[in-house]
């Protein structure tokens, strides 16, 4: 696997918990409601799976040379 895939997903959980946080102190010290800043996890965690997807495929490596298929032939 790769080293950057397994970074986004190890800090998917953190990010999502610290922005929960984050709306919820609005929520509580400020006239902003909880009900109206929600989508904004959502919104994290699309982000977050669009990255882990870029990172993973940035680990694919294409293949060399002409495909075989699985009769064996070109």
């Amino acid at each position: 696997m790769n080293t950057s895939y397994m970074l986004v997903r190890a800090v998917r959980g953190p990010i999502l918990l610290i922005a929960l946080g984050s709306l919820m102190a609005l929520h509580k010290f400020q006239d902003i409601s909880f009900t109206k800043t929600w989508p904004v996890l959502l919104i994290l965690l699309g982000l977050m799976k669009l990255f882990e997807r870029m990172a993973l495929s940035a680990s694919a490596t294409p293949a060399s040379g002409p495909y075989v298929g699985p009769d064996g032939q070109l």
